[in-house]
């Protein structure tokens, strides 16, 4: 059994961690992981179609990444402010989860200010309560409707590159930090698994026969917060909302009914499904919050392949891939992929573990 964080660590090369995405999306590498004889493939992900049959399904996560990095400025001192978009408390009121940078400079009852490219102010904000060491609450004034305002605030965003990506956002960013099946608009971060599919690529799996699940888990900044406990047991993830209709439910369990194969597209995937399973061990439709946190050992009920990137040492990722894959394979596959210098994180290669 092995609940241990530090059975997570790894010596991961800076220089491993990808800054770009690669030049097309279908041709990153692919580390394929047999998880019944332990072999170990090199392919390009484009080559994914091979491992997958008529009736096979993959379950996928439409989420859509809004730009929610914003730069402002302080009333009086003018002093430019991050502000970092979490999530949507209040529609009518304009309250929004945040966090802010430097935290120190920005206390209840400030007003921060936010300019277009011309420096026209186009919204203000109050902070209106404390909720962490970097968390606010700040409420929007806003006249118009919902709709216009949500325009108004995504037009002065900025695409959220994760920190480990040491550059500012580019004109690349825009489309390639964002699937191309993403529909539903809520994450912060986006599915990265999914970043690998091409439109031709997802032309040849359904001229293939594979059917295709939407799941939607809207990613939040907790997916990449730092475990602090030894005792895995003890950590607590941070809440997301995942949505799962009976339609997409219906596809899935389809596919296991007929001994098909069930691929989870990414941890978030996975997270959906294992947190909506009936009493016969089939998905069923849910909507809802998860803190699911899965980590060695963990009984799997609904996929058995899954999709996924190279995750970072002791991250909570790289945890779950193990208790899919097994302990021992995957850190084993991990040290094959520093060898053969794979790229990680967020635009780096994949893995397919079956």
């Amino acid at each position: 059994m092995r609940t241990k964080l530090s059975q997570f660590k790894f010596d991961l090369p800076k220089e491993l961690i990808a800054q770009y995405p690669s030049e097309h999306r279908d041709e990153s590498r692919l580390m394929v992981v047999h998880k019944d004889t332990g072999k170990i493939e090199h392919k390009l992900f484009k080559d994914i179609v091979d491992y997958f049959d008529d009736g096979d399904s993959f379950i996928m996560n439409n989420t859509k990444v809004f730009p929610a990095r914003l730069f402002g400025r302080k009333e009086k001192t003018g002093a430019k402010i991050e502000v970092f978009l979490l999530r949507e408390l209040n529609e009518d009121m304009f309250l929004w989860d945040v966090l802010v940078d430097p935290a120190r400079k920005i206390r209840v009852g400030n007003k921060l200010y936010f300019s277009d490219e011309k420096g026209n102010d186009l919204l203000i904000a109050e902070v209106v309560d404390n909720t962490t060491s970097r968390g606010r609450t700040i409420r929007f004034f806003y006249e118009g409707d919902h709709q216009t305002f949500r325009e108004t605030l995504y037009s002065l965003g900025n695409t959220p590159l994760p920190k480990f990506i040491n550059r500012e956002v580019e004109q690349i960013d825009i489309d390639r930090y964002q699937t191309l099946y993403a529909e539903e608009t809520g994450s912060v971060a986006a599915p990265t698994a999914g970043l690998h599919f091409s439109e031709h690529l997802l032309k040849r799996l359904q001229i293939k026969g594979i059917d295709f699940a939407k799941v939607t888990l809207h990613v939040g900044l907790g997916t990449f917060n730092d475990i602090e406990v030894e005792d895995l047991s003890k950590h607590k993830m941070e809440a997301e909302y995942f949505k799962i209709n009976q339609k997409n439910a219906e596809i899935v369990n389809r596919a296991k009914e007929n001994n098909g194969r069930v691929c989870a597209v990414g941890t978030t995937s996975m997270r959906s499904i294992e947190s909506a399973v009936s009493a016969t061990d089939s998905l069923k439709a849910a909507e809802g919050w998860t803190n699911l946190f899965i980590f060695p050992p963990f009984d799997f009920h609904i996929a058995d392949s899954m999709i996924t990137n190279f995750h970072l040492p002791k991250s909570s990722l790289v945890i779950m891939v193990a208790a899919f894959g097994g302990y021992d394979l995957i850190m084993d596959a991990y040290q094959e992929a520093i060898k053969e210098k794979y790229r990680f994180y967020s635009y780096g290669d994949a893995m397919l573990i079956i």
